[in-house]
């Protein structure tokens, strides 16, 4: 079956990028370029971008053009629990700890907090009544400099009553939320549970991630719920709301015995094995 025009455009700037020939950062021909040059039409021009586009390998920039994305390492995170400590990795120190053992450097900004109103899926995970008051502690974390992830608390205005009046500080807490609330009310973690789901970003997190907002590179959001113990069996006191750029994440699970080096990233497979019309063996 021969292959669609916009798929034999696509794949020649493809091999164009992956070669060398259009650098990171470099400006593709224009549409009218590339119309002369194949004889094709707008909207083919259009889907061999879009191609491109989904794979993260072009950049549009509203009036000035398409542009060759710029090269991102592929970040791992281990979402599961250290054996020693029990916590859970994606955020805070654990994550902090992870990014310094691959070699990088791990930063955050001061916190944003705010009282709320807890929205339905919230409430629904901390089992308080929808539109009562919580806290939330946002943060923006970085590695080596470049933006990494969104990340949100949110915790129960009991535990504040109860003396962990540290969370409604707009400071970091050095040690940990999960370590204070066990120092200053004797809390254990004993568990968590994560949600992982994928949807496009919101204006804020595409413009603080660098990604278009045109939703076509999604974010991966994991949802932490975290347990502790009580005389009713596991009851929730925090969840924790964390958002990283789906182009340049992945994310291992472990269970059992496994290796003791952290886990590399998983190779994509080749973009010409998805050429549609074709079977490849």
């Amino acid at each position: 079956m021969a292959e669609p025009m916009y798929w034999r455009i696509a794949q020649d700037l493809r091999h164009e990028i992956e070669g060398g020939t259009l650098r990171p950062g470099q400006q593709l021909p224009t549409e009218l370029e590339l119309r002369e040059k194949y004889g094709a039409s707008r909207n083919t021009i259009r889907d061999a971008m879009k191609w491109l586009a989904s794979r993260a390998m072009v950049d549009s920039r509203p009036g000035q053009g398409t542009f060759v994305a710029e090269h991102r390492d592929t970040f791992v995170t281990t979402l599961s629990a250290d054996i020693q400590t029990g916590r859970g990795g994606g955020e805070g120190l654990a994550a902090d700890a992870e990014i310094s053992a691959r070699g990088h450097r791990a930063a955050v900004d001061p916190p944003r907090v705010e009282l709320q109103r807890a929205a339905d899926r919230i409430a629904e995970r901390l089992r308080v009544a929808a539109g009562s008051l919580i806290i939330s502690r946002h943060q923006a974390r970085y590695i080596d400099g470049a933006p990494w992830s969104l990340q949100t608390s949110f915790y129960p205005m009991d535990l504040v009553t109860r003396g962990a009046q540290g969370l409604l500080l707009a400071e970091d807490i050095a040690q940990g939320t999960v370590t204070y609330l066990h120092e200053t009310l004797g809390l254990i973690q004993v568990g968590y549970r994560d949600t992982i789901l994928v949807r496009p970003p919101d204006q804020n997190e595409a413009g603080f991630l660098g990604l278009p907002d045109d939703g076509r590179i999604p974010v991966a959001v994991i949802i932490r719920t975290g347990y502790a113990d009580s005389p009713d069996g596991p009851d929730p006191f925090r969840v924790t709301v964390s958002v990283f750029p789906a182009d340049r994440n992945q994310f291992v699970m472990n269970s059992g015995a496994v290796p003791g080096d952290l886990a590399g990233p998983a190779k994509r497979p080749n973009a010409m094995t998805n050429c549609p019309g074709r079977m490849r063996h």
